[in-house]
């Protein structure tokens, strides 16, 4: 049984400290343990980040290419498919963000896009960030209606 009184430190994690620089005796006397002469005996030394002993550091041997935007607005992409599977499971005839988020098939700070793949045989409103052309082309023709609009999940 373990009390307060019997309480010690794990088996071979505790050793004492090497007292560096007393004496030849000491196993680490006239350099401390740091070898002879260069920066790295001296005190103050510190290494560059990414300091490769004059070696070309990888930062420097790996070519860089492209760039990020921005400006670039991240759409979620929805399909149509999905929009169907949706409306045969729930019933609703107007979809929105809102509806999505509810249904679990976005987050809260996400924006979305209808994209063209699959069908949809339903006549729904959607109101959503953004449409693509074959999307706003299939939903009108099952005699649906497709409106963008630019609000967030309201919790």
């Amino acid at each position: 049984m373990i009390t307060l009184e019997t309480l010690k430190p794990a088996e071979g994690s505790v050793r004492n400290n090497t007292r560096l620089g007393r004496g030849q005796g000491s196993g680490g006397g006239g350099t401390a343990k740091r070898g002879h002469k260069g920066a790295k005996s001296r005190s103050g030394y510190s290494q560059k980040r990414g300091f490769e002993g004059g070696q070309m550091p990888l930062q420097r041997r790996v070519p860089k290419f492209g760039f990020k935007n921005i400006n670039r607005v991240e759409y979620k992409a929805i399909n149509l498919d999905t929009i169907q599977a949706l409306v045969d499971k729930t019933g609703v005839n107007v979809i929105d963000i809102s509806v999505l988020y509810n249904n679990g098939l976005i987050a809260k700070t996400d924006l979305v896009k209808i994209l063209g793949r699959g069908e949809i045989t339903a006549a729904v409103e959607i109101k959503i960030n953004a449409f693509s052309k074959t999307a706003v082309e299939a939903i009108e023709k099952a005699g649906g209606k497709a409106s963008v609009d630019t609000a967030k999940v309201s919790a």
